[in-house]
Order: C-alpha cells, then sequence, then structure tokens
C-alpha cells in the first residue's frame, strides 16, 4: 500500500503542474505594473483549475505523509524522479513541446538512477 502512496503522491504532482502550466498559459504574460500584476495573480488563484491544482498539491503532500510511515525516504524519494518523466512526457503531447535528445538522455540517466537507487 505504501508504493500506491507513493505513486499517487507522484500522480498528484504531475496533475497539479500540467494544470498550473495549462491555466497561466491560457491567462497570457504576467502584466509588467505592480497592480496589475496583484489583480493577474489573484485572478489566477480564484481560477477553479488552479484551486484544484494547490488541492492536489495538499493532497500529495497527505498521501506522501502516509507513504512515509511505511517506507525509508532514502528509498521512497527517488521515485519522485518519475514526476519529471511524466512531465516531460505530458508536456509533449498537451502543450507540444519539443522532446529534445538531452531530455531523451536526462529521462534515460533518471530511469537508471531509479533502477539502481531503489535497489538497496
Amino acid at each position: 500500500m505504501s508504493y500506491v502512496f507513493v505513486a499517487c503522491t507522484i500522480l498528484l504532482t504531475v496533475y497539479g503542474q500540467l494544470i498550473i502550466k495549462w491555466q497561466v498559459l491560457a491567462a497570457g504574460d504576467v502584466p509588467t505594473d505592480g497592480g496589475d500584476k496583484i489583480w493577474f495573480i489573484l485572478q489566477l488563484l480564484s481560477n477553479l483549475w488552479i484551486i484544484s491544482a494547490l488541492i492536489a498539491a495538499f493532497l500529495a503532500s497527505l498521501t506522501w505523509m502516509a507513504a512515509m510511515t511505511k517506507l525509508q525516504l532514502s528509498h521512497a524519494y527517488p521515485f519522485m524522479s518519475l514526476a519529471f518523466v511524466l512531465v516531460v512526457v505530458f508536456s509533449s503531447w498537451f502543450f507540444n513541446e519539443p522532446i529534445t535528445t538531452p531530455k531523451v538522455v536526462g529521462v534515460a540517466l533518471v530511469m537508471l538512477g531509479l533502477a539502481v537507487g531503489s535497489q538497496g
């Protein structure tokens, strides 16, 4: 069950990052004027999608705490690197971000590191 909590933490984290990116793209550039910046941020914070991303971050914290009751931090934390892998893949699908050679190498190194690190 502990690994289910780790997986939930990863998925909730990735969900939050993708939703925030999506909504920030939809909102446009941050205004240059100070007052407009505050209004821009307040509008984002009142956006239901952004609120869902913030709730996901909170829930990710709760599922991580549950995982930590059974797993060693040094064993469980490397699995969080899967969030990086999933964000690379999903940002390519949803936002047409390029998957470059350095990203592929980085993902491969992360996966290799996870495979090695999870052995001990």
